[in-house]
């Protein structure tokens, strides 16, 4: 089985003068302004990299849902939080860097059965899988 999913970007003008919208087939995102400041200067607004965390951290959810169902253990809530490092050095930008932080609420959950979930769940969601960086994880049980 195999999905696609799509999304678009457009860009006009010169690098830090410029402005791009960015836009999703399911219209979740449509013409989202990304630019210069809001990417490199700490500016609101949207930029690729919040993007990548929101992919993440939603992805790592669902991932971390399905492991701790098969394990037998119940999350009522997970919620998670993706920061994303941007490095730049020799060779140019690279997303060098992940931090996963997640807090689950699962009445009754064996600490050790929840971090082996946890682990789990960051080595094998399908945006870690895409990402050439380091991913860490703090991984919180409140019973």
């Amino acid at each position: 089985m195999s999905m696609k999913k799509s999304a678009s970007a457009v860009w006009q003008g010169s690098l830090k003068e410029g402005r791009g919208q960015v836009s999703t087939e399911s219209g979740a995102l449509k013409e989202v302004a990304y630019n210069f400041g809001q990417r490199f200067e700490g500016k609101p607004g949207s930029n690729p990299e919040e993007l990548v965390g929101a992919a993440h951290a939603s992805c790592y959810s669902m991932a971390l849902s399905m492991i701790m169902g098969e394990a037998g253990l119940e999350p009522e809530k997970i919620e998670t939080e993706a920061t994303v490092t941007l490095s730049q050095d020799d060779g140019g930008f690279s997303i060098s860097a992940v931090h996963l932080k997640t807090r689950v609420r699962s009445p009754g959950a064996d600490q050790a059965a929840f971090q082996d979930a946890a682990d789990k769940a960051k080595a094998g969601c399908p945006v870690s899988k895409l990402l050439n960086a380091e991913i860490t994880l703090d991984a919180t049980l409140e019973n």
